[in-house]
């Protein structure tokens, strides 16, 4: 059976690769999991307010003055608080890069162009093989406009561009007017590749406390339809390298996602749950699956029910919504 992928130029020996996470951060688990299958492994995301704050040397000057912003300062994590520093980020990204024979993606957490985008240069040089650019935006201020946050978005990754030859991923939300129209942009801005989508983690309420409280929940499997729609309707239209990101806790689910149109597959929570090695009982479920269906390799199964290809285009789009709300009998 040949499991092997295409995914941003790299040769990967089958789809399944954990994502960002604090996994990468241990560098037994990052073995384990290069033992249990794993394709790739991807780094954990620095932050543009992380690398900023770090190079203007103000994160000891806003801990000495922390009250005279306490609602800016009192929810950014302290220094300590993140796993690794920049400098440390990249010295780890190293270390995995020679602990292990499989590609490493490094990952950068930003949404405006700026200085912080010359640590995509210095993951390139620490060795990183891809990077992923992950978008994350609240956009607030009623005067920032959705052209606003795309051109931003643009711009970022033409930034990044610009200064790095390895191929460069970004990873998007859900929540773009048209996301078709703005993937392609992206692509015409130089990605290699879209992965569907990040998770916003969305703040509590302390009811009691009267405090706004970070909040963390482990993805579920129902999280990846909407992967599923609109990795299908995209890349039956845009030529691209496309990953699934959110709600993979399977190998059905992976199929989903490679059937939908995913070259790879990136899985954090079960994991997480399960431990590295589960990794491996997904693999022999995927390949087994495969091989009882008289499948040959893994490119034949991609893409076959995205837009372009399914028998039935319109339950991806509006007949969907009119059918599910006509099917409930009370």
């Amino acid at each position: 059976m040949n499991l092997t992928t295409d995914y941003l130029g790299l040769k990967l020996k089958n789809p399944l690769m954990p994502g960002a996470s604090p996994m990468a951060d241990n560098l037994d688990i990052v073995r384990q999991l290069e033992d249990a299958g794993a394709s790739a492994i991807v780094m954990h995301s620095l932050f543009e307010e992380q690398i900023a704050l770090e190079e203007r040397a103000q994160l000891h000057h806003m801990q000495m003055h922390a009250d005279s912003f306490g609602e800016a300062l009192s929810y950014f994590p302290e220094t300590e608080d993140f796993s690794l520093t920049p400098d440390r980020y990249l010295h780890h990204l190293a270390r995995i890069k020679e602990a292990v024979g499989i590609p490493v993606v490094g990952s950068l957490n930003g949404v405006t162009p700026g200085g912080w985008v010359e640590y995509a240069r210095k993951m390139e040089q620490a060795g990183a093989d891809a990077l992923e650019l992950n978008f994350y935006e609240i956009s607030t201020d009623p005067v920032n406009s959705a052209v606003d946050v795309e051109v931003r978005a643009i711009e970022t990754i033409q930034a990044v561009k610009e200064i790095v030859k390895i191929p460069v991923a970004v990873k998007l939300s859900p929540f773009f007017s048209s996301l078709p129209n703005f993937a392609s942009e992206m692509v015409a801005g130089g990605a290699s590749g879209l992965i569907f989508f990040n998770r916003f983690y969305q703040p509590d309420i302390d009811i009691e406390g009267l405090e706004v409280q970070p909040s963390l929940h482990l993805s579920e499997p129902n999280e990846l339809l909407l992967r599923l729609r609109w990795l299908a309707i995209v890349s039956a239209t845009l030529d691209t390298s496309y990953a699934a990101s959110g709600g993979i806790h399977s190998a059905t689910d992976a199929l989903k996602a490679i059937m939908a149109g995913a070259h790879a597959v990136q899985m954090v929570s079960i994991l997480l749950k399960r431990g590295p090695k589960f990794l491996k009982t997904i693999l022999n479920e995927l390949e087994n699956w495969l091989e009882q269906h008289e499948y040959d390799s893994i490119s034949q199964l991609r893409g076959s029910m995205n837009l372009a290809k399914t028998p039935d285009p319109s339950a991806f789009e509006r007949a969907n919504y009119i059918r599910i709300l006509q099917c409930w009998r009370v």
